[in-house]
C-alpha cells in the first residue's frame, strides 16, 4: 500500500476584491460586472510559484530540522520562474533536503500537479523512493481587464508520499492524453490565449474527463456511488456537478472549488482541493480528484481520518489568514502589468555572482548558520572563526538551521528613501530563540504593523530580480507571526 502521509497548503495573505477590479474597469469592460463577487488570492510582489511551493512544503513537513527521510522531490507548475534551471533544485535547497535526492520539474499542462502526484505515488510503490515530496505552485499571469484576471488565484499545495501512507491510501489512477487545445501560452512567456468556452466545455471537459475518472474508479475497485468527495477545479460554473451527474457520483460529493474565496490556482488547484478534502474527510471516505488539461488526470484515495496528521495551517488556515486588497493598481504593478517609473534609486545592476551563490547555497537558500560545538554560540553567517566571546575557536561550527526557529524584532526601520516595490521598505535586526540574529527584510506588513518585540516567522521570498538577465534571486525574510501575536494578546487580556 502507498499513500499520503502528510500534506500542506499555502495561499498568499493578500486577497484582491473582485468588486474593486470590475469597478475600476467598468468604463471599458461593463460585461465583467457579473464576476465582481468574492475575492481572489493575490501574491505579494516577492512571491512566485516557487516561493509558495516552499511554504506549502514547510506546512507539510512541519518544523523538524531532520528531513533526511525525503529522497525524491517533484515540483509542478506552468509558471515556474526558470525555463532552463531545475526549479525543484531551488525548492530542495530552501528546504535543506539531502543532496542525494532525485528532483524533477513537471510542467506543460494544467493537470501537471496531479501528474506529479501520480509520479510520486508510482515512484514510492515501485521502490525507487522511500518517501517523496510533491509540491505544486502557481502564479498565473493574465491580461488586465480579462475574465482570467478575475478567475485566477495564486497558491500552492504539497504532499508527502510514503509506502505506509497514514492520512490517505492511494487506490487507483486514470489518465487520458489528447492534444485538445483549450488554451496555450507560447515560450515567449506571454499571456494565455484561450478558445471559446462552450467548445472547451462540451467538446473538451465533458468528453475527456469522464473516461479518466472511470478508469481510476475501475482501478480502485470503487463504485461511483460510493464517492464521498469529488474534487474538480473549473472556472465554468456547475462544471463539477455536471460531471458528477454523468458519472453517477452523488451530487453532495461535489466539493466547493474555492472560487469565491481564492480563485483557481491553475495546476496547483486540483492538489489544493485534495488537501482541503483531506482536512474534512472522515475515516473510510472515498476521495476522487481530477483535473483537465490536454486530456485529464484522476486519482482515487481512501481517507483514514487521522486528525493528528493535519498540518498546522493547511487550506483552512491559509484562507483564514487574509487581508483584503482593494487597490487594483497595486495588483497590476505587482504582476508587471504596468510600466512605471521606479526612480533613480532603483537604477542598479542586480547581477548575481553564481559562484558566490553556489558556495553559500545553504546559507542563502536554506538560511543555515552555525553553532559552535565547544561553546554553543549560534551565529549567522557561519564562519571558520566562532564569534563566541573570549573564545574565538577555529573550525568548530556545525550547520544550524534558522528557518523554523521562533524569532522577534529587536529593532527596525520603515524606509521611504530606498527603492521598494511596496514602500516603505521595512527591515530590521531579527533575534532568534536559542541565539543568533540576522539583519533582514520584513514583508507582508503595512506602515504601523511593525514594532520592537513583534513575533515573526521566516518566509522564503524573492529578494530581487535581475530584469536585464532574467535571473530571480531568493532569500529569507521575516513576516509577522500572527498566531503568536494573537496568543500574546489573549494572555494579556487575561
Amino acid at each position: 500500500m502507498v499513500g499520503i502521509a502528510a500534506w500542506g497548503a499555502y495561499a498568499p495573505r493578500l486577497r484582491l476584491s473582485r468588486k474593486a477590479v470590475v469597478t475600476a474597469n467598468a468604463w471599458v469592460a461593463p460585461n465583467l460586472v457579473g464576476k465582481g463577487k468574492g475575492e481572489r488570492a493575490m501574491a505579494n510582489w516577492d512571491e512566485d510559484a516557487l516561493t509558495m511551493a516552499v511554504e506549502a512544503a514547510r506546512d507539510a513537513l512541519g518544523p523538524a530540522d531532520d528531513r533526511s527521510h525525503i529522497d525524491a522531490l517533484y515540483f509542478a507548475s506552468t509558471t515556474a520562474p526558470f525555463a532552463d534551471r531545475l526549479n525543484a533544485g531551488v525548492v530542495s535547497a530552501a528546504l535543506t533536503l539531502e543532496k542525494s535526492i532525485s528532483a524533477s520539474d513537471v510542467t506543460g499542462s494544467q493537470r501537471c500537479g496531479l501528474a506529479a502526484l501520480a509520479q510520486a505515488l508510482d515512484s514510492v510503490s515501485g521502490g525507487s523512493a522511500r518517501s517523496a515530496l510533491v509540491v505544486a505552485g502557481e502564479r498565473r499571469k493574465a491580461r488586465a481587464v480579462s475574465a482570467l484576471e478575475l478567475d485566477c488565484g495564486d497558491g500552492a499545495a504539497a504532499f508527502v508520499i510514503t509506502a505506509e501512507g497514514g492520512a490517505a491510501d492511494f487506490l487507483g489512477r486514470g489518465s487520458v492524453t489528447d492534444d485538445f487545445v483549450d488554451h496555450f501560452r507560447g515560450n515567449d512567456g506571454g499571456f494565455d490565449y484561450a478558445w471559446e468556452e462552450r467548445w472547451i466545455r462540451d467538446e473538451g471537459i465533458v468528453k475527456l474527463v469522464p473516461p479518466a475518472v472511470k478508469r481510476a474508479l475501475a482501478a480502485a475497485g470503487v463504485a461511483a456511488a460510493d464517492v464521498a468527495h469529488f474534487c474538480f477545479p473549473s472556472t465554468f460554473s456547475g462544471m463539477a456537478a455536471t460531471l458528477a451527474k454523468s458519472l453517477g457520483i452523488p451530487a453532495e460529493a461535489v466539493r466547493d472549488n474555492l472560487a469565491a474565496v481564492m480563485g483557481e490556482a491553475g495546476s496547483a488547484h486540483g492538489p489544493l482541493m485534495l488537501a482541503h478534502a483531506l482536512e474534512q474527510a472522515k475515516a473510510g471516505e472515498i476521495i476522487v480528484v481530477s483535473q483537465f488539461g490536454q486530456g485529464a488526470e484522476a486519482l482515487v484515495f481512501r481517507a483514514t481520518g487521522a486528525a493528528n496528521l493535519k498540518p498546522a495551517r493547511g487550506v483552512t488556515g491559509s484562507l483564514a489568514d487574509r487581508q483584503e486588497e482593494t487597490n487594483y493598481l497595486k495588483f497590476l504593478i505587482f504582476n508587471g502589468l504596468v510600466d512605471w517609473d521606479k526612480g533613480m534609486r532603483a537604477e542598479k545592476d542586480n547581477k548575481t555572482a553564481l559562484t558566490t551563490l553556489y558556495r553559500n547555497e545553504d546559507m542563502i537558500l536554506g538560511l543555515v548558520g552555525g553553532r559552535c560545538r565547544e561553546t554553543g554560540v549560534v551565529q549567522f553567517p557561519r564562519t571558520r572563526i566562532s564569534v563566541a566571546p573570549n573564545k574565538p575557536a577555529l573550525d568548530t561550527q556545525e550547520p544550524y538551521r534558522f528557518a523554523e526557529r521562533k524569532a522577534s524584532v529587536l529593532s527596525y526601520s520603515a524606509d521611504y528613501l530606498t527603492f521598494s516595490m511596496a514602500p516603505p521598505n521595512h527591515y530590521g535586526m531579527i533575534v532568534f530563540e536559542g541565539g543568533g540574529r540576522i539583519m533582514m527584510d520584513i514583508t507582508d506588513v503595512s506602515p504601523g504593523d511593525v514594532d520592537t518585540g513583534l513575533p515573526v516567522k521566516m518566509v522564503f521570498r524573492i529578494k530581487d530580480i535581475d530584469e536585464k538577465r532574467g535571473f530571480v534571486r531568493y532569500f529569507w525574510k521575516a513576516a509577522p507571526d500572527r498566531s503568536a501575536v494573537s496568543a500574546q494578546t489573549a494572555v494579556a487580556a487575561e
